[in-house]
C-alpha cells in the first residue's frame, strides 16, 4: 500500500491484504459495530483504508495477541488497552502521528493514550 492508495477496497483485496478469509471479515462485521463497510451500487462490501486501519488493528489483537472476540471488543470500547510499547513493535501497526491527525480525532487520541496509561498501571498492580 506504499503506492497511490485507493479510496476503496473490495472484500478481496482487503482479505488478500490481511491474510484472512473473506467469510472472516464478515464474521467480524458481526461482532464488531465499528467495522460498518459502505456499499456500492451492487451491494457489495467496499472498504476505505481507514476500515484497513481497523481491521488491521482487529487481526492484530485476535491473531497476535491472541485476545477473545470478547477481550478485543473491550479494548475496542475502551474498557482495557494493551501498552503502548508493546504497539510500536508490532510489525503492521502505525504509531499514531498526532500532527496529521484531524482536530477532531486528537480527542479521540488523547482518551487512547489516557486508557493506555491506566492499564499500564493496573498491568503494574496486578502482576
Amino acid at each position: 500500500m506504499d503506492e497511490i492508495q485507493k479510496q476503496y477496497y473490495t472484500i478481496g483485496e482487503v482479505s488478500k491484504l490481511l491474510k484472512i478469509q473473506p467469510s472472516v471479515l464478515r464474521f467480524w462485521e458481526t461482532e464488531f459495530k465499528q467495522i460498518q463497510p459502505r456499499k456500492n451500487r451492487k451491494g457489495n462490501r467496499v472498504y476505505t483504508p481507514k476500515d484497513i486501519e481497523l481491521l488491521t488493528y482487529i487481526r492484530f489483537l485476535l491473531k497476535e495477541k491472541a485476545f477473545t472476540i470478547k477481550g478485543a471488543q473491550r479494548i475496542l470500547n475502551g474498557e482495557e488497552v494493551i501498552p503502548d510499547e508493546e504497539l510500536q513493535t508490532q510489525e503492521g501497526i502505525k504509531r499514531i502521528d498526532l500532527q496529521s491527525v484531524s482536530v477532531s480525532d486528537k480527542d479521540e487520541v488523547k482518551e487512547l493514550l489516557r486508557n493506555l496509561k491506566n492499564f499500564l498501571v493496573y498491568m503494574k498492580n496486578n502482576l
